[in-house]
């Protein structure tokens, strides 16, 4: 008797096609490891209900030469190392350069980043790479930039926390009383659809956000950060924006709500929802909270 035909798994198929094309087994992953990182990767962005169509269009995107070096990098592959040297070592210079316009400050950073991309911090015994949580949903020159900018933020922040209490009291500074805690909502769905429309944004519009309303500076400074136009990063955030509050919008209305309900929640003070804002806009670096 004919045995039937057994339909392939597109999403198998599409993972063994990316892998066949792309440098992954040259550079020491396997089949099995490298279906992890995607599987990981649309765990992130799409969660666990996702269509075949949908995981396998996220697939197709994703920049997967660029995925397997820097994972590849991340596993300690020599190979891969090697070519990331070659391909980005200077240029980790010059983002650097443009970030901090001065020589000297620009290779401390720059080297700083390049010994956490090669992994010189030990976890549980195991070393930690920057680059294992490059997903390749955008460029690695572009993450590399976002990177670097967010680590000269960080440095900024550490270097104004160290100017002593008793400096900043003989210069005339006040300090204001501390605030109470933000009083809870009655209704924690707003909270969650904050919590997971902020989630789903790249590194580079966290960055964007965090940098321009949280650190308030202007956009001529974001822009100088990330080697943009302040024009550029105007018309970024009123993108982003808009997309953030769509997506909280959407997020309420598959809760149950209706339209109407869903706009007046959007009317909350803010200063009355208890979400982490600072830890949700964390870049994908590994830091935690800003």
């Amino acid at each position: 008797m004919r045995q039937p035909t057994q339909i392939a798994n597109p999403v198998e198929s599409l993972t063994a096609e990316l892998y066949a094309r792309s440098d992954a087994a040259q550079l020491g992953l396997e089949l099995e490891r490298f279906a992890g990182i995607l599987t990981t990767i649309q765990q992130k962005y799409l969660g666990a209900g996702a269509s075949q169509a949908a995981v396998c269009e996220l697939f197709l995107s994703l920049r997967i030469d660029e995925l397997v070096m820097a994972r590849a990098c991340a596993e300690g592959s020599e190979a891969a190392w090697n070519e990331f040297v070659r391909r980005y070592r200077l240029k980790l210079y010059d983002m650097a350069r443009n970030v901090t316009r001065e020589e000297s400050s620009a290779r401390e950073l720059a080297d700083a980043l390049y010994a956490d991309l090669y992994g010189t911090h030990l976890r549980d015994g195991e070393r930690v790479s920057k680059l294992a949580s490059y997903t390749g949903r955008g460029s690695l020159e572009g993450w590399l930039r976002t990177v670097l900018a967010q680590e000269f933020v960080n440095r900024y922040r550490k270097q104004k926390r160290l100017v002593s209490l008793e400096e900043e009291t003989e210069g005339g500074a006040q300090f204001a009383a501390a605030q109470p805690d933000p009083i809870p909502l009655d209704d924690d769905r707003l909270k969650i659809a904050i919590d997971k429309a902020l989630a789903a944004l790249d590194g580079e519009d966290r960055l964007i956000l965090a940098s321009y309303y949280l650190d308030e500076r202007t956009l001529a400074d974001v822009g100088w950060m990330l080697g943009q136009h302040e024009s550029t990063v105007s018309r970024r955030l009123v993108r982003i924006a808009k997309a953030v509050r769509k997506q909280i919008v959407a997020q309420l209305l598959g809760m149950g709500l209706s339209r109407a309900a869903a706009e007046e929640l959007l009317e909350t003070d803010v200063r009355d929802v208890t979400v982490d804002i600072r830890k949700r806009l964390a870049q994908e670096s590994g830091r935690k909270t800003f």
